[in-house]
């Protein structure tokens, strides 16, 4: 399993950015895939998680109604459209491919990421 995230870069506050994963092969069939971050101080966190079997995306407390995971199974690309991004989103985004599944009363999600991109750089500035 290859993924290669693209899109990163840097917005004021209140813009919007979408990232791109590119995957490899049956990605998506094989595994659930989604959206990590690592936050300065920080330990990673998962934003977003889908599987293809369920195909409603899980999603953490603090980007949900910002953030839209979205699949493009024709270009075996993932996506995650950002809006009204804040200073506190900067980071490092990763997609990764493994196992989620949802948390108590459909908040949030579990995961085991097996496989890991290399990450793009995500700047917010105030």
């Amino acid at each position: 399993v290859q993924l290669v995230e693209s899109g990163g870069g840097t917005v004021q506050a209140g813009e919007s950015l979408r990232l791109s994963c590119a995957a490899s092969g049956s990605t998506f069939d094989d595994h659930a895939i989604g959206w990590f971050r690592q936050v300065p101080g920080k330990e990673r966190e998962g934003l977003s998680c889908i599987k293809k079997s369920v195909g409603r995306p899980y999603y953490t407390d603090a980007v949900k109604g910002r953030f839209t995971l979205s699949i493009d199974n024709a270009k075996n690309t993932m996506y995650l459209q950002m809006n009204s991004l804040e200073p506190g989103d900067t980071g490092v985004y990763y997609c990764a491919a493994g196992y989620c599944a949802p948390g108590p009363q459909g908040r949030s999600f579990f995961y085991t990421m097996d496989y890991w991109g290399k990450g793009t750089q995500v700047t917010v500035s105030s």
